[in-house]
């Protein structure tokens, strides 16, 4: 059985398109993953279809009721032998890296709680969530895009859903450092030319460009992470004679 991922949301009809193209796509008819969009409106308890109101001691704009995102959770967890990690997605969550993708995805189901409006009432974060994840620190519109964004960094890690599974290996963060860069054809570009190591055909030499490349890489553009990996590695090495970045002539 492949792993299940119910995203809780206002707005299935959204989280149902993004299913349906891309790697998601293909994990989804490989049976490596199912992926199932459950509307909260369908827990309202009157005619209106109500899952929001008023916050208590005023202010601005409407809160997710407890009532529907309790009814909908319990009505999803017996469809699956798995309970579920239940996802609150929410700015003030930890924030979605390579690392929390990897543990998510070591899980056989997981419930994304997607909110909107002013988020949700509190109750549901101290009742529910086994963890709150945040894409950054900005504000969006609902919790669909976030999902989006969690499910497609869960679902690539899943074995089989790549097809490539060396690619994996090779991409941004994989190694805590940032994607070495990468070329096709032409050779020449409008001025911009392939580094001749890697139309050398020698393995050897073109692996250690490409870790020196992603080494400098990381170190220029994202120092919060080399001083991670250098810590880790017990990186001591010098990048002060790393060739440049090709440039334009």
């Amino acid at each position: 059985m492949g792993m299940r991922i119910d995203i809780l949301t206002l707005f299935p009809e959204v989280i149902s398109a993004f299913c349906q193209a891309s790697i998601v796509a293909r994990a989804v008819s490989r049976g490596l993953v199912q992926i199932v969009a459950t509307n909260l409106r369908g827990f309202a308890t009157d005619a209106y279809g109500s899952v929001d109101d008023a916050p208590y001691g005023g202010g601005a704009g409407m809160v997710l009721m407890c009532q529907p995102v309790y009814d909908a959770v319990e009505a999803v967890r017996p469809q699956h032998p798995h309970p579920g990690k239940v996802v609150l997605l929410t700015p003030q969550g930890r924030r979605l890296d390579q690392a929390l993708a990897a543990a998510l995805a070591a899980e056989p189901r997981l419930i994304l709680l997607a909110g909107h409006y002013e988020g949700f009432d509190e109750r549901t974060r101290m009742g529910l969530a086994d963890v709150e994840v945040s894409l950054g620190d900005f504000v969006l519109s609902g919790g669909e895009v976030a999902a989006m964004a969690l499910i497609d960094a869960v679902v690539r890690l899943l074995p089989g859903a790549l097809g490539q599974e060396a690619s994996l290996h090779e991409e941004s963060f994989s190694a805590g450092l940032l994607e070495y860069p990468q070329y096709t054809r032409p050779r020449e570009f409008r001025g911009m030319v392939v580094p001749e190591v890697l139309l050398s055909g020698d393995h050897l030499r073109i692996a250690a460009w490409r870790t020196q490349q992603a080494e400098l890489r990381t170190m220029q553009r994202r120092p919060d992470l080399w001083n991670k990996y250098a810590k880790d590695a017990g990186q001591t090495r010098d990048l002060s004679d790393a060739p440049p970045r090709t440039r334009r002539r």
